[in-house]
């Protein structure tokens, strides 16, 4: 699709342009948020299962809690963002 084309889709619809924008960051957050609990829940389950203890707030170093820490972040901070274009694109 040409850039043209994608321009005078734009100048058609503008309002479903920057929504579809939003449901991308939406997506976006949604997948980076699960796939940072899936790998926690993982990284916990194979610690817990390697030294066999019961406490699995313990189990992780400080790097991995700053990195998952991050990864919440920007999940959230992306669907916040989804949030706010939708909201934009209905005074379109």
């Amino acid at each position: 699709m040409s850039l043209q084309a994608l321009w005078a889709m734009f100048l058609a619809h503008p309002a479903q342009v920057v929504n579809g924008l939003a449901l991308f960051f939406a997506f976006a957050g949604a997948w980076v948020l699960l796939a940072t609990r899936l790998r926690e829940q993982r990284s916990i389950a194979r610690l817990a299962a390697e030294s066999e203890l019961d406490e699995p707030a313990s189990l992780q170093d400080e790097a991995a809690l700053r990195l998952n820490r991050f990864f919440y972040a920007f999940g959230y901070f992306s669907l916040a963002v989804a949030l706010g274009i939708s909201w934009a694109s209905t005074q379109l």
